[in-house]
């Protein structure tokens, strides 16, 4: 009977590994897709006017549960860590764009998030913001408008990992 026992804890004991390993990986996995089923992560914008990639923006959850982003690094052939908001009129004028703020308040909506402002560094404006992630989290859809999302145009972000 004692043979039987030691090999009923070996098994039991491999099961049990087995078990905890097959939670972890799926833990993971659960992980992973909320993190692309969401636009927390590092965006790489592209430039409207030459297709290229322009900057790395960092979009967060704040304490209060909306959605941040911040310009983290400038990727253009002519960009310079010193750039300057020199357009904005408001607390941003003349504030560097490295580690600005260009989107806040951004609300959970639905399949998408709406309800916040997003800043066009460029030209110093300030929009009414909605976006939408999409191809399975690898793509971000961000549509900056006035008055009515019909007036507005739409960028669309590839995520970086």
């Amino acid at each position: 009977m004692t043979s039987i026992n030691l090999r009923t804890r070996s098994v039991l004991g491999k099961t049990l590994k087995q078990a905890m390993l097959a939670g972890a990986l799926l833990a993971a996995a659960a992980t992973a897709f909320a993190q692309t089923d969401t636009p927390v992560g590092t965006w790489q914008t592209i430039d409207d006017h030459t297709g290229q990639p322009k900057a790395l923006v960092q979009i967060s959850q704040d304490a209060d549960g909306t959605l941040s982003g911040k310009v983290i690094k400038g990727l253009g052939p002519n960009d310079q860590l010193d750039r300057r908001c020199t357009a904005c009129t408001d607390a941003r004028k003349d504030q560097p764009i490295l580690g600005m703020t260009i989107i806040n308040a951004m609300r959970k909506d639905g399949d998408g998030w709406d309800g916040g402002q997003i800043l066009d560094p460029e030209n110093g404006k300030l929009y009414k913001c909605k976006m939408h992630v999409e191809d399975g989290g690898q793509k971000l859809v961000v549509r900056g408008y006035i008055g009515v999302s019909l007036l507005g145009r739409s960028q669309t972000w590839i995520r970086q990992n």
